[in-house]
């Protein structure tokens, strides 16, 4: 395997590449949070009902499985590693371009007034970002020492979760002239001020690809590498991809029923529910067959016959689930008396501090890519989060939103940061920490109510914050020249934001259980997480991996 001579030396992490390159995670976080204005314009303007408006963010996550799958199946077609022969610098070029045609045609789509038109704008905006983090993730290992990678993805974390704070305040400002909109607003929007957000959006795009494009910080990240041919991989996606289709088919038709029939309507969400379980079989099983047919026989199954990529794809699979759901639900969590009966106006400043929570671990989660002294860091351990903390107060402060009920979150911010003290910066040991305290908060949620709830539910995205790079770093060590096509793989399993939160929804619709009860979901998801963190050690060490014995705690 042949690496282009412009790569960096794995011995320090390159700055330079690192801050040029952490820009796309903002793009990932505004966009996608900016959707929180879309959907409820869409909503009011083409007369959609919940179901239908949802279909915005359903577009984002299925583009991210398919684009991911896509490239997977290129690669298996040319025998080659697809992304490593464009590089990753480029690939990412390409990603940006591909969204900003995705913003073009929303343009068109808007001009056109066609609400299935938009839904390809988004999706094609998404499938840019399919490609653009497929190439991400594994360029911020390759740019710096591979026992700190986890370290520089928690950064661009950071970054992400910080688009996502303002991105829906400067999306207001674009849109009505205030940082803060309401039902009227959204409502009485035009088509005319979503054509020019669209517009500058598209624009933004095109001038990251430049920056990127023209960086001579950024390695070109490029390997001349054939892949090996993995034929029952392919096989086993594409059967879990048109089962998948198959079991959404009558979970979509069964919209088509009206009725105000209670009963019927209780058979019909029991039916949509057990619909969607058979999904959650179904993708449960497509991957858990390699882990245990490659065993036997490795051949054929190219970067699957790794236990510690198809357990982390299970692992990405849940960690985006149960980061989507915990905050989908909210809302109407919230909405309940024994939970302080807020109004939708009034739910914002939780689904704030809820994001704004992934922000606080993930900025303290990025200290030691600044190679701080011993003592240094651990200040920062404190210093860090609280400044993240009113970061998020003044977000929202700004926001017009009452922050008066998130005062005594601290106490929660507080336990994160004994986490991260007893984590060490190791990935097996925090991730399995911050597991075990994310389904610890979720049971404390369900078995209480009112205010200690409602904070034992936010703080899941203070637990959430730091998994991704833990899982991504741990899911490909190893793989060697099956590094792009592992990442790819991981990166299909954003599905998770699909299909986890529906399957919540469902469950809450069951009288007999409702949305306070529904929570047991995440505890779940919780602990498969920790399942993880304990099973992939094991796994590592067998091949000589051992990352929590190489890298130094306090």
């Amino acid at each position: 395997m042949q690496q282009n001579n412009t790569s960096p030396s794995r011995a320090t992490t390159n700055s330079g590449a690192l801050s040029t390159l952490v820009t796309v995670f903002f793009f990932w976080g505004f966009i996608a949070a900016g959707n929180g204005v879309f959907i409820p314009f869409c909503k009011h303007y083409f007369h959609l009902d919940q179901f239908q408006s949802q279909l915005i963010d359903f577009a984002f996550y299925l583009a991210y499985y398919l684009g991911a799958l896509l490239l997977y199946l290129m690669a298996s077609l040319l025998n080659k590693d697809v992304i490593a022969r464009w590089g990753y610098k480029n690939s990412i070029v390409y990603g940006l371009l591909f969204s900003a045609l995705g913003a073009v045609i929303m343009i068109f789509a808007v001009n056109a007034n066609t609400f299935p038109g938009m839904l390809i704008g988004l999706f094609a905006v998404a499938l840019g970002f399919s490609l653009q983090q497929t190439a991400t993730n594994p360029f911020a290992a390759l740019i710096g020492p591979p026992e700190t990678g986890a370290h520089r993805i928690t950064l661009g974390g950071a970054i992400n979760s910080f688009g996502t704070a303002i991105g829906p305040i400067i999306v207001a400002l674009a849109l009505f002239g205030a940082t803060k909109a309401n039902d009227a607003q959204i409502n009485s929007l035009g088509l005319g001020k979503v054509t020019i957000l669209y517009a500058l959006v598209g624009v933004l795009f095109l001038a990251a690809a430049a920056l990127f494009f023209f960086s001579k910080k950024l390695p070109l990240g490029k390997f001349d590498t054939e892949t090996e041919r993995s034929p029952k991989a392919v096989m086993s996606l594409v059967i879990m991809t048109i089962l998948l289709i198959a079991i959404f088919i009558p979970v979509f038709r069964s919209y088509m029923i009206v009725t105000e029939d209670k009963s019927m309507m209780e058979a019909i969400e029991m039916s949509r529910f057990k619909w969607l379980l058979c999904g959650l079989v179904i993708i449960f099983g497509a991957l858990l067959i390699p882990f245990f047919s490659a065993k036997k026989n490795p051949s054929g199954w190219g970067a699957m016959k790794y236990p510690q990529l198809v357990l982390g794809m299970l692992a990405i699979f849940t960690y985006v689930g149960v980061e989507v759901t915990i905050q989908s639900n909210m809302g109407s969590l919230l909405a309940l008396k024994d939970f302080g009966g807020y109004t939708s106006s009034q739910v914002a400043p939780f689904i704030s501090m809820y994001w704004g929570s992934l922000m606080i671990g993930r900025w303290t989660g990025s200290i030691k890519i600044f190679e701080p002294s011993r003592s240094m860091r651990n200040l920062l351990l404190i210093i860090i989060p609280v400044i993240a903390f009113v970061v998020v107060l003044g977000v929202n402060a700004i926001a017009q939103n009452d922050i008066t009920p998130l005062y005594w979150y601290i106490v929660c911010i507080v336990l994160q940061i004994v986490g991260f003290f007893l984590g060490e910066d190791k990935p097996v040991k925090t991730l399995l920490i911050f597991s075990l305290m994310g389904a610890a908060a979720m049971l404390v949620g369900i078995f209480t109510s009112g205010t200690i709830a409602i904070y034992a539910f936010l703080s899941g995205g203070l637990f959430c914050s730091i998994m991704w790079p833990c899982i991504f770093a741990l899911s490909i060590a190893g793989l060697g020249s099956h590094t792009s096509q592992g990442s790819a793989f991981l990166v299909m399993m954003i599905l998770g934001g699909a299909i986890i939160p529906p399957i919540q929804g469902k469950l809450s619709d069951i009288q007999s259980i409702g949305i306070h009860n529904s929570y047991w979901i995440p505890v779940f998801c919780f602990a498969y997480l920790a399942f993880f963190a304990i099973a992939v050690k094991g796994i590592l060490r067998k091949q000589g991996i051992d990352y929590d014995s190489n890298i130094g705690g306090h």
